[in-house]
C-alpha cells in the first residue's frame, strides 16, 4: 500500500517499537514520519539511553507527548491524585500519561496514520485494536513478518544495546511495578530485582485499598503475597504499553 502524509510512530522504548520506526521509514519513504514518546518516571532510567541510541541509529528526532497536568510524568502521582490504581478496565496512569498525552499532542499535530509495535505473533491483537481503538494504524511489523525475537536480533546486529530491564528478566520495557499486572510471578520478580519499588507499590496500594496481585484465585494485597508464590512464567503483559490500550 502506498502511503503519504504524516505517520506518527509511537515509540515506547521497547525493542518492537524501535524496529517499528525502522520499518516505517523503510516501507513508507514518501511519508513524513514523526517519532513520539510519552515518558513515564517509573520506567527504568536506561530506557532514555536506549531512546537516544535508537534516535542516533535511525537518524530521527524523538518528540515528547506529555499531559501538562502531570509535569513530573509520574504514575505514582496519578495514583495518588486519583486515589485509584487499577481495575479490570485499565489503569489511570495509562489514561493520563499515555492516552491524554497522545490526545493533546494530536490536537496540536494532526497526523494521517499511526504505527505501534504490534509484532507478527500479535496479528489478532492488532485486528482487535483496529476495531476497538482506531483503524488508521499501519501494521509495519506484521507486514514484514517480524516477531519480537526478530526485533531483538535486529537491534543486537546493529550494535544497539537493549534496554536494561530485558536483561533483568522483565518481558517488556514498561514501567517497573506495572499496576496492570496481577501475576504473583511478576510481583515477586519485582520484589527480587527492585525491592524498593515493590515496597512502594505495596504501601501505596494497601493505603488506597487496591489488591494488585492474584493468588490462588483471589485478589490480595502485595503485603499479603507470599514471597515464594509463583504463577505462570513471565510473558508479555502487552508488548507495547503505549499510547493506546484496548483493555
Amino acid at each position: 500500500m502506498r502511503v503519504s502524509g504524516t505517520i506518527a510512530v509511537w515509540f515506547s522504548c521497547g525493542a518492537a517499537s524501535a524496529i517499528a520506526v525502522q520499518e516505517t521509514l523503510r516501507q513508507y519513504p514518501d511519508a513524513t514520519v514523526r517519532v513520539v514518546n510519552s515518558p513515564v518516571l517509573e520506567e527504568d532510567p536506561d530506557n532514555r539511553r536506549f531512546a537516544d541510541d535508537v534516535a542516533e541509529w535511525l537518524g530521527v528526532k524523538i518528540e515528547t507527548a506529555c499531559n501538562p497536568k502531570y509535569p513530573g510524568h509520574s504514575a505514582v502521582d496519578v495514583w495518588e491524585q486519583r486515589q485509584f490504581m487499577s481495575s479490570p478496565y485499565g489503569a489511570p496512569c495509562t489514561l493520563e500519561l499515555k492516552k491524554e498525552a497522545r490526545r493533546q499532542w494530536e490536537a496540536a499535530n494532526p497526523v494521517d496514520w499511526h504505527v505501534l509495535g504490534f509484532t507478527y505473533e500479535e496479528s489478532a491483537r492488532f485486528e482487535r485494536f483496529k476495531v476497538t481503538e482506531r483503524d488508521n494504524v499501519l501494521p509495519v511489523l506484521i507486514d514484514a513478518r517480524l516477531t519480537k525475537p526478530d526485533c531483538f536480533a535486529r537491534l543486537v546486529e546493529a550494535g544497539i544495546k537493549l534496554p536494561a530491564v530485558y536483561a533483568m528478566g522483565y518481558p517488556n520495557a514498561n514501567c517497573i511495578g506495572c499496576v496492570k499486572a496481577t501475576s504473583p510471578t511478576y510481583w515477586n520478580h519485582v520484589r527480587k530485582h527492585h525491592p524498593g519499588v515493590f515496597a512502594a507499590r505495596a504501601q501505596q496500594s494497601a493505603r488506597l485499598g487496591v489488591r494488585l496481585a492474584r493468588y490462588r484465585g483471589d485478589r490480595v494485597f502485595l503485603t499479603d503475597l507470599p514471597a515464594e508464590a509463583q504463577g505462570d512464567p513471565l510473558t508479555n503483559m502487552q508488548s507495547e504499553c503505549g499510547l493506546f490500550c484496548e483493555e
